[in-house]
């Protein structure tokens, strides 16, 4: 899909992504760094940000959602995907949920070329998110089913968004196979007051895997986003 921009369209607002060095630090100290450093090489998550592909996706975004209103979010979460270089884009949807964050995804997609999958539970759901994609002018990749069945089948997500308002969020989290490089997860509608309990659940016991950086924005209804790092738990940001 070819993105038709007009620069000369206005922004409504401005949400600009977040860089890696704002987002609440975990990671490890620079001594630590030091001891590891023979291990960098196959353990090292590079997440090479591109401001120019974020803002492309934002402004594409902008342009293309100004009719939902929905106060920046799908405007960010796209400019975010894109920044990353997100390779196999992954949400959740529900019947008579909000489409802006899924038309935002679908551009960002465009500029990485990546793939872009909704997991929507039914096919009442599948139908409905089809056409209001279709009328948006964008695609992407719809599966319906449980997650226990359909994160199984999509291996290497980098880029994941839920909505805490659905049920099987958690689930949906816990079950994701991430990138070996490192993900970056969202959840959408969360509450600031529980803020760092989300990620803390997914990492099990004696996992190689460690959520490195975490932050709460209040974008939109809430919005919380974790870096996950790579599998044996280094991270290094380019």
């Amino acid at each position: 899909m070819k993105c038709q921009r007009s620069l000369s369209s206005p922004c409504l607002y401005h949400v600009p992504p977040i860089p890696p060095h704002k987002l609440n630090p975990h990671s490890p100290s620079k001594h630590k760094h030091k001891h590891k450093h023979k291990h960098i090489a196959t353990q090292e998550m590079k997440l090479a940000w591109s401001p120019e592909r974020a803002s492309k996706a934002y402004i594409d975004t902008v342009q293309s959602c100004q009719v939902f209103r929905e106060s920046g979010v799908a405007e960010f979460i796209s400019a975010m995907a894109a920044g990353w270089n997100s390779q196999l884009i992954v949400e959740t949807w529900s019947q008579g949920g909000l489409i802006a964050t899924s038309v935002g995804l679908a551009l960002a997609r465009s500029h990485t070329c990546g793939r872009h999958v909704c997991v929507v539970p039914d096919e009442r759901a599948r139908s409905e998110y089809a056409e209001r994609m279709g009328e948006a002018g964008v695609t992407a990749e719809i599966v319906v089913g449980e997650p226990e069945e359909v994160m199984e089948g999509l291996v290497g997500v980098d880029f994941l968004v839920v909505d805490s308002r659905r049920k099987d969020f958690t689930r949906v989290l816990r079950l994701a196979k991430l990138s070996n490089k490192g993900a970056v997860l969202l959840c959408k509608n969360a509450n600031s007051n529980s803020k760092g309990f989300i990620w803390r659940s997914l990492v099990a016991k004696g996992s190689s895997r460690r959520v490195v950086r975490s932050a709460f924005l209040p974008v939109g209804k809430g919005l919380d986003m974790a870096h996950v790092s790579a599998s044996g738990g280094l991270c290094v940001w380019m």
